[in-house]
């Protein structure tokens, strides 16, 4: 597993397990619209899934890149936090 810079253990967050279920959905979807006539009901309906997957991702991402951005917003604050206890001491 990947350590972050504190050592600490890195565990996915709710958010890249759903991503990554999302993408394993979205594949198994896409394999099974390939066995699809196209022009069909049923590639239509997948294709719309398929589509439907896509959004949920874009979402997912956006919130994952709002996290981050979160976590290093906090981390920077910490640092200037204790920047400033030292010159105070």
């Amino acid at each position: 597993m990947p350590t972050t810079p504190s050592s600490t253990m890195y565990l996915p967050s709710f958010i890249e397990k759903a991503i990554a279920r999302i993408v394993e959905l979205s594949a198994e979807l896409q394999i099974k619209r390939h066995r699809i006539a196209k022009g069909s009901v049923a590639f239509h309906d997948c294709s719309v899934e398929i589509a439907a997957y896509g959004k949920v991702l874009e979402a997912l991402t956006a919130l994952q890149r709002q996290e981050e951005y979160s976590a290093g917003m906090d981390i920077l604050a910490s640092l200037q936090s204790l920047q400033g206890a030292r010159a105070a001491a």
